[in-house]
């Protein structure tokens, strides 16, 4: 799993060019899980694309911060 994130990394980074990347697991509910499977997100992140880029993924698009 590392390899394929490591590798989808690498091509985002090629094609977006973003200052950093968010990458994450919520495993549980407790942790935030809402689909019980594992997967992984990988969000490219610009600098000035948030004002204040701390709090988790789910805060990047607070329009979707609440399921």
């Amino acid at each position: 799993m590392l390899e394929a994130l490591f590798g989808a990394r690498t091509a985002a980074a090629a094609g977006h060019k973003p200052d950093g990347f968010n990458i994450g697991i919520n495993d549980g509910a407790a942790a935030g899980q809402t689909v019980m499977h594992l997967h992984v997100h990988l969000i490219s992140r610009y600098n000035g694309d948030r004002a204040d880029p701390r709090g988790g993924i789910r805060w990047i698009f607070p329009e979707k911060a609440a399921y």
